[in-house]
């Protein structure tokens, strides 16, 4: 990703090298989050990351390239969370709901600034820029797989309530850094439980539904997704 070296792990030289990586883009990931990408400097990150200049560019080509590999990270480990969840024995709603709540604990944990992606792409609006195109790219497998949730409960305007979702997420995020978190959490869920109902209500009006008169099953309390972050791992 944006032309990054990686030394695999291993023994000997090979294993201290990724060691460094690691700390480099675990420092990178605390600094950019809290402080923001252009205001840290790689003389900071190399002092803070204990490595030398040399370790640095041995790894990343620039700083750049160190923050396309920070939105990397955090994309990565909100993949592994959310898959970890779809396969897992958790009915389709249940999931929505689970990947809602987990939202809503981050918007109200301590040090919640916002989401890592909006605040890069913010600071890197040139929508060639590979941190621009890293955003982007993870938003639209994000899309993906929210519509993919609502399409497994009915194909029926599937894409709509994946937009849907998405914007409420995207709101929540703001509002919870610029105003009062617990009520962006509160107004985050009302909205996905609405989403769900006429979304479900979609599905009863399909030529398969229920026979007439049965009652639709009762929703699928949520199921917390460990940390799904829009801020990086270890932030």
């Amino acid at each position: 990703m944006g032309g990054m070296t990686q030394t695999d792990v291993g023994t000997g030289p090979g294993r201290r090298v990724s060691e460094a990586r690691q700390r480099l883009l675990k420092t990178a990931g605390q600094l950019f989050y809290a402080e923001g990408i252009h205001t840290v400097g790689v003389d900071r990150l190399v002092a803070e990351s204990k490595v030398t200049n040399a370790t640095f560019y041995r790894h990343f080509r620039s700083k750049d390239d160190l923050a396309v590999a920070y939105i990397g990270s955090v994309d990565q480990a909100i993949r592994a969370q959310i898959d970890s969840l779809t396969a897992a024995d958790v009915p389709t709603d249940g999931i929505l709901r689970g990947i809602g709540a987990s939202l809503v604990e981050q918007i109200r944990s301590p040090g919640y600034r916002g989401c890592a992606f909006l605040n890069a792409a913010a600071e890197f609006p040139d929508p060639d820029h590979p941190v621009h195109r890293a955003v982007v790219q993870h938003r639209e497998w994000f899309l993906r797989t929210i519509t993919g949730l609502f399409a497994k409960i009915t194909d029926k305007s599937a894409d709509h309530a994946g937009r849907h979702f998405v914007m409420l997420r995207d709101g929540a995020m703001s509002a919870g850094y610029l105003g009062d978190p617990v009520l962006a959490g509160e107004t985050l869920q009302r909205g996905i439980e609405g989403l769900l109902r006429i979304h479900s209500a979609r599905a009863l009006d399909e030529p398969a539904a229920s026979a007439p008169g049965q009652s639709p099953p009762a929703p699928t309390p949520p199921t917390t997704v460990t940390d799904i972050d829009c801020s990086p791992p270890g932030a």
